[in-house]
């Protein structure tokens, strides 16, 4: 009876030892369980058209005078002139920002000779946003009538561009999925979810910029005056998605 027992216990323990390496040799994954999922990165964009409905005009005016505190006055007194000009054109205080002030003197370089300071230049720049685009040409030829002898481009945005990226963003999921299908079409899959989507862009022009904003040309007509023309600002959004495929 004892050597019956013995023999038991001896099996059991065996089997109970064999039963981990079993185990560890069932779970160990194999080449063809660690690529069981096909997936799918990609990504795409969305873009819509619309037409601006602000504008921000940067202008200035630069003043020379023998010192400086004459380059400063007489700045002085023509920036006057171009802010009130705008207000009377309609924008509010609010929107005239100075984006720049500069007094620098002015030398006169001859050959073989010293350099002879000629006197003190002082430039005021302004930025200033017009909400309202059917004064924006009357804006600007008010400003230059006023003083300012500088006009260093004119930019066209969005007062709220929401509805515009969200079209654009419509667009883009569209145009991902499209690709997805196409993908798991050509390599005889088919899409099973989407795994992952995050936003790549934002609110960009069209071609890429650059803020951020499409520009326009200022051109001069026959009769003098400056004609602005707003266009259409493209708005793009890309986007990043991960699909899962299966057969």
């Amino acid at each position: 009876m004892k050597t019956l027992v013995r023999a038991g216990a001896m099996a059991l323990l065996l089997a109970t030892a064999a039963a981990p390496a079993a185990f560890a040799q069932t779970a160990r994954p194999t080449a063809d369980t660690m690529f069981q999922t096909t997936t799918l990165n990609l990504s795409a964009y969305g873009e819509t058209r619309v037409a601006p409905d602000k504008a921000t005009i940067n202008l200035g005016v630069t003043s020379e005078a023998p010192t400086a505190a004459a380059a400063l006055a007489a700045n002085s007194e023509q920036m006057n002139k171009v802010i009130a000009a705008l207000r009377k054109g309609g924008v509010a205080d609010k929107d005239i920002q100075t984006s720049g002030l500069n007094l620098s003197p002015q030398y006169d370089y001859v050959q073989n000779e010293p350099p002879r300071l000629r006197g003190y230049q002082v430039s005021n720049q302004v930025t200033v946003t017009v909400n309202d685009l059917a004064r924006l040409g009357a804006a600007v030829d008010a400003t230059v009538k006023a003083g300012a002898n500088q006009v260093n481009g004119v930019s066209f945005g969005l007062k709220d561009p929401t509805a515009a990226e969200n079209a654009a963003r419509q667009e883009a999921v569209k145009a991902l999925q499209a690709k997805a299908d196409l993908y798991a079409k050509a390599t005889g899959h088919r899409v099973s979810r989407l795994v992952n989507l995050s936003e790549g862009g934002g609110y960009t022009p069209a071609p890429p910029p650059m803020p951020m904003l499409a520009y326009a040309r200022m051109e001069k007509d026959a009769s003098g005056g400056a004609p602005v023309s707003a266009g259409e600002l493209a708005v793009r959004v890309d986007v990043n998605g991960l699909y899962e495929l299966s057969r």
